[in-house]
């Protein structure tokens, strides 16, 4: 097990427009403000959603779709460096109309109706993700 500590250099409070992808603009301002470790939290709502279950067996994501308007329960992720560039990891939880909750990785094509967001930046902490042989993830190198 490792970890480091680490303090708060800027925080960001916003809303994503609507009818755009959620995690194309949590990647633009990420991108925009170069924030290479920190936190993510959304709440809001999507009018189409796409998340990803990983499959540790075939070590390959299954996307789930769901085109319809859903309320944002919660979403959180981490942002640390793959790839030598920013890299929002966020998982997110949803509720249909009956109030039957879905989730897992958010990935493109979720498409915003609302969302405020405040995302944490940690400064040059530069926490970068390498391959993981044992789980086939890109996960932090601490």
């Amino acid at each position: 097990m490792g970890y480091k500590s680490v303090l708060i250099e800027r925080r960001f409070m916003g809303r994503f427009p609507y009818g755009k992808d959620l995690l194309e603009e949590i990647n633009k301002v990420i991108a925009s403000e170069n924030i290479r470790s920190g936190e993510i939290r959304i709440i809001g709502a999507v009018s189409k959603a796409v998340f990803g279950y990983y499959d540790a067996q075939s070590k390959n994501y299954i996307y789930i779709s769901k085109d319809e308007h859903m309320e944002i329960l919660n979403a959180t992720g981490n942002i640390s460096v793959k790839d030598g560039k920013p890299f929002a990891h966020v998982h997110i939880t949803l509720a249909d109309k009956n109030g039957n909750a879905f989730g897992g990785h958010l990935m493109e094509g979720t498409i915003i109706f609302a969302a405020e967001f405040v995302i944490t930046d940690y400064g040059d902490n530069n926490l970068e993700r390498f391959y993981d042989e044992t789980t086939g993830l890109q996960l932090w190198n601490i």
